[in-house]
Order: structure tokens, then C-alpha cells, then sequence
């Protein structure tokens, strides 16, 4: 009764059939596989448009509308500019912080958490008081934290030798000897966490460009995480597989391939502090970060203009020409504007640019990692022995990141049913192999690899989902590989084009976090003020 095999997929439907007597009827698993619009998007590489339709003025374009583009939105609407119109290609605002619900809770299609901000980050830190975040008053000499939107007991959980055990680090069944090795990497990250440079900053912090150029810490971007691990004598298969666990986690990269820099940084990055939260503390909510996008949009909805292709940019006449397919009404429509924001992952930046020289750039220098996120509609699992069912759910030596368990800050008692939400970054073969191989599964492929891997600790797994909707994210995140963090491309990629177009992405950051979008999309908005002034 704990093994099925997955037979076929019929209209979104995936038809379950078990090793019961043939009497029985096949089980139907509900659900379909949906991705973040690629083929529209695909649009502007494969498609001549035709002349605009239509035309109109405005002060601002920000193309764009994930973390970085609501950003940039929302500074520049309480800055007082208000005549700006927001292009995004989905049919919601967010991004990577896309999120759905059903009638059990909320659940993330992309990131779900973020940690406690660093304590220099003021307007981060602003923001996070206007969402009542933080509790405290600006002054105060530690922030509060609201104890609803920390992460609550359990909040973390590893299976491991055959037992879950509580946190994510390995320790049950693991040799003295890797203990060891393990203790002395963790002291090595604290030791970095606390470390400053020559010129007097952190060795590692967030957003990336405040850190420390110090040679001493830069020259690790020369090299892989796995390198650098394997330089210092720690050859610890336990400790080797947390580190990639670590890096595809938050990078969507492997540790033979991520900048020893970047790897090092995902543990030395983070300080902040409150009254009630350390460094290590996270901020979740049932749709993830779906939840901090939804405060970033509530003052700019009026701006949004969704299902919109942005085709191309032409300088005219001192203008900018923005032509834009319009999918719903399937037309171009033009923009003539003043300044425009391009929060776009660069690779697309080059085609609206139609930028040659850019384009061949992104080749050389920038890789992106698909992703596939599933959310699981499921009764209550039974559970292999060891700690409870947490927040974050980590099988060891599995290809999944695992699950989080969406509606765990709900505090409601009786759950008879949940919702998993299941984190793969495709990672085994190249992204564009990876990119191929994933749009030509179907919804069965992907929910035989989900059953298969969750069987390992759930056995009755198979008889317990209703339904599993896919999400797949060609081109999730930039891959921080060696000279991405510490050389001169994002910074050439990242400067304005003529005082009037200007870029905002965690691609030029280097990672895709919350953060560094978020600082993204301010930096690029102070540049379209200081070029307004006098304007408005």
C-alpha cells in the first residue's frame, strides 16, 4: 500500500494506481504544472512587433515588478512622483515572491523566509516597522521583533541515518572524527562573521557591495566552495553535503561550483540582533515573502499594468520610447517617458535594449538556475521516528531542498490537512539542459519524483495527497560562480544608459535575496530623482 507508480497525466489530473486488490479504484491526484510565463516571454526573443497602436506620456517606466521594481515604485510614489506606470509580465506583481492560497493557508511560489535584517540597514529595517515587523520605535537601541512572524518551535528538522533529528546540521550517526571537522568549519564562519577588513568594514555583509574589499576576503571569489573546503583539510562527507545543501539552497548552486566568497557569506552575512531574535532567527508567514511583496505594493497599485511584454527602449527625441505588447488586448502599445527602470534580469535587459554588447556579456559572464516549486495539498502524514514535524523539512542526500510546511505560523491547533511546499533547484546538468528537461515533463513525471523522494520519510505519502500544482522558474536566480561577486561585470552591466535608463536586479547584486533586491530597486530609484529634480 506504500508504493504507487504514476501511470499517466489527463487534463491536469494525475491518475494514482496502487498494489491493492484490482476492485479498488485508481486514486486521481488534482493539480497542474504552471510556470512564470515563459512562452509570452519568449515572445520578445522569437517575435517582430508591429508598430505601436497606441501612445502615451508618462514620467516614469519601471519594467519590471518583482522585489526590485515595487522597490523602486513605492520610493520614488513617496518621493512625490506619482505619474509612473509599472510593466510586469505575470499577472501579479512579486517575482520570485509570487505566493497562491487555498482554502487551508497561503503557501510561497518562491522564497520563504527572510532572516533578521542586519541592524545598519535602516530603510529595511522602516520597512519592517510599517509592516508591523518590528515592534519598536526607530530609537529604540535594539529592535523588537513581532513574536508572530518568527519562525516558531519546531522550526527545523534533518533525516538523517534513519531518524529525524532536530536542526539542519548533521550530528545523528555522524562519526566523532566528521563531528569534528564540522565544529571546526562552524567556528571558522563565526569567526569570519565577525571579521572586518583593512578598510575597516565587514569581511561579509548584506547588501554585497558593503562588505570589505579587502584582498585577504576577495580573493576567496577566485575559487569554489568546494576548493576552498578541500584546502583546509575538511573532506568530511557530512560536512561536504550540508555546505551544498547551504548553497543551492539560497543560491540555486552547487559548492563545486559557487564562489568560495558567496558560499562563505551565506553563514557570515548575518548580524542583526533584536530584543527578542539573534542572527540566526528567520521571518516567515504562511505565503513566505508573498507577504512582505503585498506591503511593498499597497501604496502603487494605481501603477500596475500587468500582462505586459515590454518589447523594446528607443531614445527619441529626448525621450524614451517604451513599446510594450499588451497580452490581454494582444497589441504594442508605446510609452514615451522620461526615465525608465529596467528591474529585469539582465539577459532580458539586452533584448529590450536590443544591446548586442550586452547580450554577449550576459553569455559570457551570467548563468541563471531553474528551479521547480510544488506546492502539496495532503492529510496528515505518518512519520518516520525522531523529531516532530517542523517549519523546514531537510532529507539528507536527497535532490531536493525538501519541504516547509506553509501554514506552521498558524495558530490554530486542529489541522487534519496541510500544505508542503517542496523546493527543487535543478541542478544536476547544465541550466539549459535543466530548462529543456523540466518543460518537457508532466505533471505525472513531477509527481513521481515528488512521491519518490517524500516515501523515504512519509509512507503513506502516496495515499495521502490530493493535489500538487507545479511552478517552474526557468531562470530563478543569477548563479554566483567564481569573479561574479568581486569582478567588474555587474557593476559595467549595472551602470545607466545616458542618465535615463537605470537597472535594478539582484543579478547585479550578485544573489538573489531579499535584501539586496530591495536595495536594488532604492538605488535605482534615487538615480531617477536626482535626474527628475527641478521636473517635478
Amino acid at each position: 500500500m506504500r508504493r504507487r507508480s504514476f501511470i499517466q497525466s489527463i487534463a491536469g489530473l494525475t491518475v494514482v494506481s496502487s498494489f491493492l486488490p484490482a476492485c479498488q479504484q485508481q486514486r486521481v491526484i488534482k493539480g497542474r504544472v504552471i510556470g512564470a510565463s515563459s512562452h509570452t516571454g519568449h515572445l520578445l526573443r522569437d517575435k517582430k512587433f508591429a508598430a505601436p497602436a497606441v501612445t502615451s506620456e508618462h514620467a516614469v517606466v519601471i519594467i519590471g515588478g518583482g522585489i526590485s521594481g515595487l522597490s523602486a515604485a513605492r520610493y520614488l510614489h513617496r518621493q512625490g512622483v506619482t505619474d509612473i506606470v509599472i510593466l510586469d509580465l505575470e499577472k501579479e506583481m512579486g517575482g520570485n515572491a509570487a505566493c497562491g492560497k487555498n482554502d487551508i493557508s497561503g503557501y510561497p511560489w518562491g522564497a520563504h523566509y527572510v532572516p533578521i535584517p542586519n541592524n545598519d540597514l535602516t530603510e529595511y529595517a522602516d520597512f519592517m516597522r510599517e509592516c508591523g515587523v518590528i515592534t519598536s520605535a526607530p530609537d529604540a537601541p535594539l529592535p523588537t521583533y513581532n513574536d508572530y512572524h518568527i519562525c516558531f518551535d519546531p522550526e527545523e528538522r534533518l533525516y538523517i541515518n534513519g531518524q529525524w533529528q532536530e536542526g539542519l546540521v548533521p550530528v545523528f550517526g555522524v562519526p566523532d572524527p566528521e563531528k569534528k571537522q564540522i565544529q571546526e568549519f562552524l567556528d571558522k564562519m563565526q569567526a569570519f562573521r565577525l571579521a572586518k577588513g583593512a578598510d575597516g568594514k565587514d569581511a561579509f555583509t548584506i547588501p554585497l557591495d558593503k562588505s570589505s574589499k579587502d584582498p585577504v576576503f576577495t580573493a576567496l571569489d577566485n575559487i569554489t566552495m568546494k576548493d576552498w573546503l578541500n584546502q583546509q583539510g575538511w573532506d568530511s562527507t557530512y560536512l561536504q553535503w550540508y555546505v551544498n545543501y547551504c548553497t543551492r539552497d539560497d543560491y540555486g548552486t552547487t559548492y563545486d561550483q559557487i564562489s568560495a566568497w558567496v558560499g562563505i557569506q551565506y553563514f557570515a552575512s548575518r548580524k542583526g540582533k533584536g530584543t527578542n531574535a539573534e542572527h540566526h532567527d528567520v521571518l516567515t508567514w504562511p505565503e513566505g515573502n508573498g507577504w512582505l511583496a503585498g506591503h511593498l505594493k499597497k501604496e502603487i497599485q494605481p501603477y500596475f499594468r500587468n500582462e505586459a511584454l515590454a518589447a523594446r527602449i528607443q531614445e527619441e527625441n529626448g525621450k524614451l520610447s517604451i513599446d510594450y505588447f499588451d497580452v490581454k488586448e494582444s497589441r504594442l502599445k508605446r510609452i514615451n517617458a522620461d526615465q525608465c527602470i529596467l528591474a529585469v534580469p539582465q539577459f532580458v535587459a539586452g533584448r529590450i535594449l536590443q544591446d548586442d554588447a550586452r547580450i554577449r556579456k550576459v553569455h559570457e559572464h551570467l548563468q541563471y538556475s531553474p528551479w521547480m516549486v510544488a506546492n502539496i495539498c495532503t492529510e496528515e502524514l505518518d512519520e518516520r521516528t525522531g523529531y516532530a514535524l517542523s517549519w523546514d523539512n531537510v532529507l539528507y542526500n536527497s535532490p531536493s531542498l525538501g519541504y516547509v510546511e506553509a501554514p506552521h505560523q498558524q495558530v490554530e491547533q486542529a489541522k487534519t490537512k496541510t500544505n508542503l511546499t517542496y523546493y527543487l533547484p535543478l541542478t544536476d546538468k547544465s541550466p539549459v539542459e535543466e530548462r529543456k528537461a523540466a518543460l518537457e515533463r508532466t505533471h505525472a513525471d513531477w509527481v513521481k519524483m515528488i512521491v519518490a523522494d517524500l516515501n523515504k520519510v512519509h509512507p503513506d505519502v502516496a495515499e495521502s495527497i490530493e493535489e500538487v500544482n507545479i511552478m517552474i522558474w526557468g531562470h530563478a536566480m543569477v548563479k554566483p560562480l567564481p569573479g561574479l561577486a568581486h569582478g567588474n561585470i555587474r557593476h559595467e552591466l549595472g551602470a545607466s544608459v545616458n542618465d535615463r535608463i537605470h537597472f535594478a536586479h539582484t543579478d547585479l547584486a550578485g544573489n538573489s535575496l531579499f535584501e539586496e533586491a530591495f536595495y536594488q530597486g532604492l538605488n535605482a530609484a534615487k538615480k531617477v530623482m536626482t535626474q527628475l529634480s527641478g521636473k517635478i
